[in-house]
């Protein structure tokens, strides 16, 4: 499985951005997506699931201001961030899981400025 983000960039607080992960190879046996983030110094956080069924969860930092998505057909997960917040600067990676292991993509910085 090979992942793709794109999407990233420098936005003011209070802003939106949208992410995207594209997924190729052998995508048949993901089970679950997930964006997880790094901010300088700080240990990697989970941010947002999706499994194969479609079920969603995410931290509770991000609750209700971003939403995880995908599209089946272009084999990408979305992840829409809005109400950004400065404290939301961090690289954002994606993360594909089969049953034995995991995938990462490149990582995408995303930065909120005041």
């Amino acid at each position: 499985v090979q992942l793709v983000e794109s999407g990233g960039g420098l936005v003011q607080a209070g802003g939106s951005l949208r992410l995207s992960c594209a997924a190729s190879g052998s995508i048949f046996s993901i089970n679950w997506m997930r964006w997880y983030r790094q901010a300088p110094g700080k240990q990697r956080e989970l941010v947002a699931t999706i499994t194969r069924g479609g079920s969603t969860n995410y931290a509770a930092s991000v609750k209700g201001r971003f939403t995880i998505s995908r599209d089946n057909a272009k084999n990408t997960v979305y992840l829409q961030m809005n109400s950004l917040k400065p404290e939301d600067t961090a690289v954002y990676s994606c993360n594909a899981g089969v049953v034995t292991t995991s995938y990462w993509g490149q990582g995408t910085q995303v930065t909120a400025s005041t």
